[in-house]
C-alpha cells in the first residue's frame, strides 16, 4: 500500500514511517521544509513539499496514495492562541483530505489525543470534549470519523499526554524544558494528577496496525501507561538534571496551567484486544532516565 502521511518526520511520524515500510508498504510523506524532506528521503520514503495550509498540495497527496496516515501538527504551546492556531490549520486540513478520499474506500487515520473523564481512566468508548481550549480539534477529528458513511475507511488513533522516546517528548518533555530553564523541576499542585503515556516505537506499530486493518469509524487507543503521577514524573527529572522538586501553582505555566493540572488517566485494553496490540518499549518513567543531565 502507498501511503501519504503528514507529520512523517515529527516525533511519531519518524516511527511511523520505518514501521511502515518495514512491513511492505511505502511512504509520500508532506514535507514543509527542505530540511524535512531531506529527512523523509533518508529514511526510505518520497517527499511532497508543502504544508498543512497548502490545500492543493494536500489533495495532490491523496490522489498518489492508498492511504493517508495524519499525524502533522504545529506542536506550539507556548499559549492557547498558539494552540488555537494549530487547531484551525490542522482542522482545515483534515476537512481537504476527507473530502478527496470520499467514496474510495481508502483508510485514513487521524490523531487526537485521549479524553478526560472525571474520576476515572478513559476508555475508547468515551467521546472526545467538544467543549474547552481543544474542543475544535476533538469536532474535526469527530468529523474525520462521521466519514464513515460517506464511503471512507477513516479512524482515529487517541495519543496519551506524552509521546516518548529516549526521554523526549510530550507533555513530560515540556516539564523538562521549563524545568531547565528555571533551574526547579516544578510539579503543578500537589502532583497526584495522573498522566498517561506512550513510546514513540509502541503507537508506531498501532498506526500500522489502524491503517492495515482497523474499522471504518473507530476510534483507538496508543496508551502504554495508564497513568503515571506527575511528582513521580518531576521526580525523575529534578534527578536527571540535578535540580530541585518542588510543587509550583499552575499559573507558573501560563495558559497551559489548567491543563497541567488535570487528572487524565486513560485504558488501551479494548485496543490491544480487538487489534491485538500490545507495547514492548520502555515505560515512560524508565524512558526519562535517557535525559541528559
Amino acid at each position: 500500500m502507498r501511503v501519504f502521511i503528514t507529520g512523517g518526520t515529527g516525533l511519531i511520524g519518524s516511527a511511523v514511517v520505518p514501521e511502515l515500510l518495514g512491513n511492505g508498504h511505502t511512504v509520500l510523506a508532506l514535507a514543509r521544509s527542505d530540511a524535512s524532506a531531506l529527512a523523509a528521503e533518508a529514511a526510505g520514503a518520497d517527499a511532497l513539499r508543502g504544508s498543512l495550509t497548502d490545500l492543493d498540495v494536500l489533495r495532490a497527496g491523496v490522489a498518489q496514495s492508498d492511504g493517508v496516515i495524519h499525524l502533522a501538527f504545529a506542536n506550539d504551546f507556548s499559549s492557547l492562541e498558539a494552540l488555537r492556531k494549530g487547531i484551525a490549520d490542522e482542522s482545515g486540513a483534515l476537512a481537504t483530505l476527507g473530502e478527496e478520499l470520499v467514496g474510495s474506500d481508502r483508510p485514513f487515520v487521524t490523531v487526537s489525543g485521549t479524553p478526560l473523564v472525571p474520576g476515572r481512566a478513559s476508555t475508547e468508548a468515551d467521546p472526545l470534549p467538544t467543549e474547552g481550549p481543544i474542543g475544535d480539534r476533538s469536532r474535526a477529528v469527530t468529523a474525520v470519523l462521521g466519514l464513515a458513511s460517506r464511503g471512507v475507511r477513516s479512524t482515529a488513533v487517541r495519543m496519551p499526554r506524552t509521546v516518548h522516546n529516549q526521554g523526549t517528548g510530550g507533555f513530560a518533555g515540556l516539564l523538562t524544558d521549563i524545568a531547565r530553564r528555571n533551574g526547579v523541576s516544578g510539579v503543578p499542585g500537589d502532583g497526584a494528577q495522573r498522566w498517561p503515556a506512550v513510546h514513540a516505537l509502541d503507537a508506531a506499530v498501532l498506526f500500522r496496525i489502524a491503517m492495515e486493518r482497523a474499522e471504518a469509524g473507530t476510534a483507538w487507543h496508543a496508551v502504554a501507561d495508564e497513568g503515571d503521577k506527575v511528582r513521580d514524573i518531576a521526580a525523575v527529572i529534578g534527578r536527571r538534571l540535578g535540580v530541585p522538586v518542588e510543587s509550583v501553582p499552575e499559573e507558573t505555566y501560563g495558559g497551559l496551567g489548567p491543563i497541567f493540572s488535570m487528572d487524565q488517566p486513560s485504558s488501551s485494553t479494548h485496543t490491544r484486544q480487538a487489534l491485538g496490540w500490545e507495547p514492548k518499549q520502555p515505560s515512560l518513567l524508565e524512558d526519562l532516565e535517557n535525559i541528559e543531565p
